[in-house]
C-alpha cells in the first residue's frame, strides 16, 4: 500500500510541476517569458548567417541579429547556443533549445516533423559570369558552355541539365576565380553565398545575370504541436515587424550585400 501511495504522489508531483519526468509541458511562450530568456541554437561557423568576428571573436551574423530582434520583441534575453548542424534539431527535439535559427530551408521532410515560422529569407540559385560577358544572360544560354561547381552538387547537375560541361572544384572561391579568369564561362550557386562572396570581394569582375524562378524559403523551425503555437505566433509577429520597419532588409544588405528577404 505504501508503494502505491508513493507512486501516486510521484505522478501528481510530475503533473503539478509540469516539468521533468518526461518534459517541460505547458505553453512554451509562457515558459520562455517566465525564464526571461529564449534559447536559440545555431552553428556559429557559417558566415554570414552565424559566425565569429575575426577581431573580437564575438558571435555575429544575420541570424544572430534576427534572433536578438525576436527576443527583444518577446521581451526576453536571447541565449545563443552553438552546436554542429547535426546537433541543432536533436537539441530542439530534447527541449534543450527553444528555436533553431540557422538559415534553415523549409522542406517537406522537415515540415512533417516541425512547425515553421513565416519565411524571413528566400534563397534562389544564381547564375554568375564575368562582368564583360554579354553572351550569357539566362540559364538556357549555358548550352555548349563550360561551368565550374562542386562535383556531384545540385548546381553541377542543374548546369548539365542546361547543356553545360562542368569542371569540378572544391570551394566557392575557386569556382569564382575560374569564372573571373576566363577558364570557364559561368558558375551556379546559392544566391546568398554569391552575395556574401561579392561583399567580401567588391573588386571581383563578376555579375549575376539570372536566378531560378523558384526560391527556397528560409524560416525558423520549432517543435510541433499546440505547446509552441503561441511562441510561433510571437515569432511571426517579430518577423512581420522586422519587415515593416525595414530591419530585415537592412540586415540582409549588411551581411549579404543584397536583399534576400523578398520573394
Amino acid at each position: 500500500m505504501k508503494r502505491i501511495i508513493a507512486l501516486v504522489l510521484a505522478a501528481m508531483l510530475c503533473l503539478g510541476l509540469l516539468a521533468g519526468c518526461g518534459g517541460s509541458g505547458g505553453d512554451q511562450l509562457e515558459q520562455v517569458k517566465k525564464n526571461g530568456k529564449i534559447t536559440i541554437a545555431m552553428e556559429g561557423t557559417w558566415s554570414p548567417w552565424t559566425y565569429h568576428d575575426e577581431t573580437t571573436n564575438e558571435l555575429v551574423g544575420f541570424d544572430v541579429e534576427v534572433g536578438r530582434y525576436i527576443a527583444e520583441h518577446i521581451g526576453v534575453e536571447a541565449e545563443f547556443v552553438e552546436t554542429p548542424w547535426e546537433g541543432l534539431f536533436a537539441g530542439m527535439d530534447s527541449k534543450r533549445y527553444d528555436l533553431v535559427i540557422n538559415g534553415v530551408d523549409v522542406t517537406e521532410d522537415r515540415s512533417e516533423k516541425y512547425d515553421f515560422s513565416d519565411a524571413y529569407a528566400y534563397i534562389r540559385t544564381a547564375l554568375v559570369v564575368r562582368s564583360d560577358n554579354e553572351d550569357i544572360t539566362s540559364f538556357e544560354d549555358l548550352n555548349g558552355r563550360t561551368t565550374s561547381n562542386s562535383v556531384g552538387s545540385t548546381y553541377m547537375e542543374l548546369a548539365e541539365q542546361y547543356g553545360a560541361t562542368c569542371e569540378g572544384v572544391d570551394s566557392l572561391g575557386e569556382t569564382m576565380q575560374m569564372v573571373e579568369s576566363g577558364r570557364v564561362d559561368a558558375t551556379l550557386n546559392a544566391e546568398e553565398s554569391i552575395l556574401d562572396y561579392f561583399n567580401e570581394h567588391p573588386e571581383a569582375e563578376l555579375k549575376i545575370v539570372a536566378y531560378t524562378p523558384d526560391a527556397n524559403q528560409i524560416a525558423i523551425p520549432m517543435r510541433k504541436g499546440e505547446e509552441t503555437a503561441s511562441l510561433r505566433q510571437a515569432v511571426n509577429e517579430a518577423i512581420a515587424a522586422m519587415r515593416a520597419d525595414g530591419t530585415l532588409s537592412e540586415l540582409s544588405v549588411k551581411y549579404f550585400g543584397g536583399d534576400i528577404t523578398q520573394n
